[in-house]
């Protein structure tokens, strides 16, 4: 390991590191606009320039120079700040200056670094020169004159989300970034840019102009797009959710986001149940919640055991265990999660979670997809098999084709193949199997569990498994499955069925049987029950959710629930009182206490992983037929998603092919 001495202090380095890593390693901040610790370095900004001996009397880029044995680097020489100052400055020759009315304003680093490292004035009184803004569709919006060419936004493109669309054309002051044939930028993960960007040259389309930074409260949150378990950040204001972002997670989610992450928001404040609705006479009309409860409490009494509760997509722990209390207070245990008609053994977890740790996943040499298009159910987990792509992995897919960012070599789109791999499968020192809701519900998991013992290695599982669900993996712990899915707990002929949210039921999968629906929106299932009650959506509570590799998270409450609308299991608290049988919890923390105290699992500290261990059940190794991908529509999964106009234009133009026409500003 190299030493070497950072202003007079002697450190140690990795072999490897370049100079600007162990100036951080030393403690000290160099600027840079072109370096990105996740993306190739470029080296085109020349900001982050030091001063080393041996080597050339003028200063270098420590991005791009390997950090070698007996170096001596300085980084607050007068050359070194004359340098950066003379950087800044030709970088500001062409920039418009025009902050106060930039979106960026607040968290931008070309103002920060300006402010920190540049000079009091410019010497340059040229006329400014200009670039037309590109479309690059509905998620980004382009100020192109204040662009810098760092070129992250390219580098992003080709490396981490694998749609190469963005490049740059011509050269010096011609030079200018653009998409290919300037048209909409298709990939999911596109609403990175916005944050790779360190000037205004990249903006959030759909939250432009809307707030400043400043006027934000900033609230910790998990992701419910999806069950990778996205740590985000939403920025609220006047009890409203503005945004939400990323926060580094780097055994999730590193630091990036899908577009459905970040953009579903402006769903949350339409479409949304406000107040209590009754079915009279075939048709909802609005009620009070004393009229809703005392024919919700009358129902269930009537209804004996024979009560059924389905958990929707996006509800948490806490309210999918106060359902399973309310009903094992009349003795039913009717409870079933995977709405869409999924049956899969769940004898045993870890047959059905993903056991490679997501961080791991880039370190495969072999992946095979088994019925999913990964791009769509796990976007996240799809750019990590990209990382092993680009360090060498092979990946074998058994489905129809789909793009997926990297070269996969489809073997066809029949289960039976689970029983004739490739043979480099079984040369893999570390392979990766990745089985897909489509393989699921084509009966695939126990082909898929019997082909498994190739992808076992010492101190290696690489057998996973795909939910899309962010209720998923904590409704098993919870029990929330029948053996027979849907159609098993139906067969129950229940009388009273409570939906938590659940709107991907089929129509009448449940026949005459009364039907409450608790909810945060006027979706499918709200529109085909009896009862409406209005509940909360994820960011309006505090909740607990469990990712597909197990990892424990817990989510705050960024804002409050609109009008009459209450959090889900303070309605069933109410209800037990009504019916007689009070559930023995009154606040929240005593919920989740009650709820730990039944699945220890659910207690663990916050990112931490459930150990299931491995002990898969016998089931039947054979399968034919077959797989079809459940997501039609990477935009439009849940019912968050169906009230965003956002995500419809999204829909329409990228899914779609719908062309929109842009007025001129």
């Amino acid at each position: 390991m190299p030493k070497l001495t950072v202003d007079g202090v002697e450190i140690e380095v990795p072999q490897g590191a370049t100079v600007l890593q162990a100036c951080e390693l030393a403690g000290k901040e160099i600027p840079r606009f072109c370096y990105h610790e996740r993306l190739s370095i470029a080296g085109n900004c020349r900001m982050c320039l030091v001063e080393v001996a041996p080597g050339p009397p003028k200063p270098q880029a420590s991005c791009a120079l390997p950090a070698a044995d007996g170096q001596a680097i300085r980084t607050d020489t007068p050359m070194v700040k004359k340098a950066r100052e003379g950087v800044m400055e030709f970088l500001l020759i062409n920039h418009p200056l025009d902050c106060p009315i930039c979106d960026q304003g607040g968290e931008c680093d070309l103002q920060d670094q300006a402010m920190a490292y540049g000079r009091s004035g410019s010497r340059f009184d040229e006329n400014k020169r200009a670039v037309e803004d590109k479309y690059m569709g509905p998620i980004v919006k382009t100020a192109m004159t204040r662009c810098i060419q760092c070129t992250r936004c390219v580098r992003f493109s080709d490396e981490v989300a694998g749609t190469p669309q963005m490049g740059m054309l011509f050269r010096g002051e011609d030079a200018q970034i653009t998409s290919y044939l300037e048209g909409a930028l298709t990939s999911e993960l596109s609403g990175n840019l916005v944050d790779l960007c360190p000037v205004g040259a990249l903006l959030p389309r759909p939250y432009s102009f809307q707030a400043r930074p400043w006027e934000l409260k900033k609230v910790p949150g998990v992701d419910v797009m999806d069950a990778v378990g996205t740590n985000i950040r939403m920025d609220v204001r006047s009890g409203q959710v503005m945004r939400a972002l990323p926060r580094i997670n780097d055994a999730v989610n590193e630091e990036w986001a899908h577009d459905k992450t970040r953009h579903h928001v402006d769903g949350l404040v339409r479409g949304r149940l406000d107040r209590p609705w009754v079915r009279d006479k075939g048709k909802l009309r609005a009620a009070d919640w004393g009229e809703a409860l005392a024919l919700f409490a009358k129902r269930f009494k009537s209804a004996g055991s024979k009560v059924a509760a389905v958990a929707g997509d996006l509800v948490d722990a806490e309210t999918m265990y106060a359902a399973k209390a309310l009903l094992a207070g009349a003795g039913s245990a009717l409870l079933e999660g995977r709405q869409t008609g999924l049956d899969y053994d769940v004898t045993s977890l870890g047959a059905v979670r993903f056991n490679t740790p997501i961080a791991e996943i880039e370190n495969a040499d072999a992946v095979l997809l088994v019925g999913t298009n990964l791009r769509w159910e796990a976007a996240l987990v799809n750019t990590r098999v990209r990382k092993a792509v680009r360090r060498g992995a092979r990946v074998f897919g058994i489905g129809p084709e789909v793009d997926l960012g990297y070269a996969v070599e489809w073997l066809g789109d029949d289960l039976g193949l689970l029983g004739k791999l490739p043979a480099a499968l079984g040369e893999a020192k570390q392979p990766v199997m990745i089985v897909g809701p489509g393989a699921l519900a084509a009966g695939g998991l126990g082909a898929a569990l019997a082909a498994s013992g190739g992808f076992m290695k010492p101190g290696w599982n690489g057998f996973n498994v795909v939910h899309t669900a962010a209720s998923r993996m904590a409704g098993l712990l919870l029990g929330f499955a029948q053996r027979g899915g849907i159609a098993s707990t139906a067969e129950g002929k229940p009388e009273l069925v409570i939906l938590l949210g659940a709107d991907e039921l089929a129509e009448g999968a449940f026949g005459d049987a009364f039907t409450v629906y608790i909810g945060h929106h006027g979706d499918r299932g709200a529109r085909d029950a009896d009862l409406v009650l209005p509940g909360a959506a994820y960011a309006e509570k505090h909740g607990t959710w469990v990712n597909i590799e197990g990892r424990v998270q817990r989510g705050e409450r960024a804002c409050f629930p609109p009008g009459d609308a209450r959090e889900d299991w303070t309605i069933f608290r109410a209800l037990s009182d009504m019916i007689g049988r009070p559930l023995p919890f009154d606040r929240f923390d005593q919920l989740r206490a009650a709820m730990v105290a039944q699945v220890p699992e659910l207690g663990l500290d916050e990112g931490a992983v459930i150990d299931f261990g491995w002990d898969p059940p016998k089931l039947e190794a054979k399968a034919s037929g077959p797989v079809t991908y459940p997501i039609a529509d990477f935009y439009l999964t849940n019912a968050i998603c169906r009230a965003s106009p956002t995500m419809h234009r999204c829909s329409e133009e990228l899914v779609h092919g719908v062309e929109f026409l842009e007025a001129a500003e």
